[in-house]
């Protein structure tokens, strides 16, 4: 944003989250309150209305699988194949604590259920978005859509620099070179283009859809691994209601209205400024593992929204909806299942000139979802560019690194694996 000379971002914002009980956490700007020692500052400045202090202390022996769990490649094997659901209970995470709080971040921060989520994933996500800092936690948001927002000037930014953004083409297939390790040219339907290197910056479902339509990606294992991973189902909808209504916090997370799914809100009165002076009220609700959504008709989705909507904020139920959005976005976000991480494929191929990024591409930065995306994408471009030797390299900016106590018992625990591995044998499952 910096290099575009743009200032798409609200200030942070704080957040509720409601179950149908109401309302359950209110959530401060955590880098405005005293810095406390990872993870403290989550525990103590996060307001429960409802769940115990008890249940909150049973969560202290998690505290060493998030030691334990240093994002390398171990540690991925060895937690991986543990659902989440298994791993908080194994760490004796009350079954109130895990209800009401961890599953629903998996459910939004995951998109699934903690059955049906790996715990390394869950780890990985939970370290980066709200346990490694204190103001991990703390957001902000677009002033509008990122398509306009953020998208338009960086592809006018391009076009200026004399590249070319070409919308509205699949890709079909791929062509090798005569030498067979390498791609010459990428196929579109009808239209083929020359490539010194080729980049794929695509979700699961767009990547699996590509290697199968071409036989020189699928006979590749880490092409045809892909087909072993899967992704989640996203309803998105963007309700007009008839009336002001006072939404007490600009983004809002969700659980407990149904059993295998999360969901969010957004008053969008409040984020996006072409909203801002509107006399009506427009939401955005979004539905994750909305696989039970997906069939119904837009007249069926509807009441059931403002019905969710209700339950949290009871002026809800007395309004009209005027205009809506419903979005199905079916296999949409990655999902990383129990086992799944032996099929994540790293951003380098065996194609020597093609480069993965993405969520679900293996890599060490220890960031998660749509920045390790965009990290990804700045590694793959590194990749081409010393490859062609013609170009800058990107700067990549680490995450923050962990804090001194944490630092430390980690040294520790990785001193403790290697002299077991040493002294006992190697006959246990990891």
């Amino acid at each position: 944003m910096d290099e575009l000379d743009i200032q798409p971002f609200t200030p942070f914002t704080r957040s509720d989250q409601y179950s149908p009980a109401g309302l359950e956490v209110e959530s401060p700007i955590f880098q405005d309150l005293p810095l406390l020692p990872s993870p403290l500052g989550t525990f103590v400045y996060t307001q429960f209305k409802r769940l115990p202090l008890s249940d909150r202390l049973s969560a202290l022996p998690l505290l060493y699988a998030v030691v334990d769990f240093d994002n390398s490649d171990e540690a991925w094997r060895r937690y991986d194949s543990v659902t989440a659901r298994e791993l908080f209970k194994q760490f004796g995470v009350s079954e109130r604590l895990y209800r009401e709080s961890f599953e629903p971040m998996l459910l939004v921060g995951l998109f699934a259920p903690g059955e049906q989520c790996s715990a390394a994933a869950a780890l990985g996500m939970l370290y980066y978005f709200i346990l490694a800092h204190q103001p991990d936690f703390d957001v902000v948001w677009c002033r509008g859509t990122v398509g306009e927002w953020i998208f338009r000037p960086w592809v006018q930014a391009i076009e200026r620099m004399g590249g070319a953004v070409l919308a509205n083409r699949r890709v079909s297939d791929v062509r090798l070179s005569a030498t067979g390790d390498r791609l010459s040219a990428v196929v579109c339907g009808d239209e083929v283009f020359a490539a010194d290197a080729v980049i794929f910056s695509v979700g699961i479902t767009g990547m699996k859809k590509i290697v199968a339509g071409s036989s020189a990606l699928r006979s590749r294992p880490e092409f045809g691994n892909v087909s072993n991973l899967g992704a989640i189902d996203v309803l998105a909808t963007r309700l007009w209601f008839d009336r002001k209504i006072k939404i007490p916090k600009p983004s809002n997370a969700c659980f407990g209205f149904q059993p295998t799914t999360g969901w969010t809100f957004f008053d969008l009165n409040a984020l996006h400024d072409e909203y801002k002076n509107e006399p009506d009220t427009v939401v955005e609700a979004d539905f994750y593992h909305a696989n039970q959504f997906l069939p119904l008709s837009d007249a069926e989705i509807l009441p059931l929204v403002q019905q969710d909507l209700a339950q949290c904020i009871p002026d809800f139920a007395q309004a009209q909806i005027i205009d809506y959005s419903v979005i199905r976005l079916p296999q949409a976000v990655s999902h990383f299942a129990p086992g799944s991480y032996r099929y994540l494929p790293p951003t380098q191929t065996s194609l020597s000139n093609v480069f993965l990024s993405g969520d679900w591409v293996v890599n060490r930065h220890g960031s998660w979802s749509q920045e390790k995306a965009y990290v990804t994408g700045l590694e793959a471009a590194n990749l081409a560019i010393a490859q062609l030797q013609q170009g800058t390299f990107a700067k990549i900016v680490p995450v923050e690194a962990d804090q001194p106590h944490i630092a430390a018992a980690r040294q520790v625990n990785r001193a403790l694996r290697q002299l077991g591995s040493k002294v006992l044998p190697s006959f246990w499952l990891p």
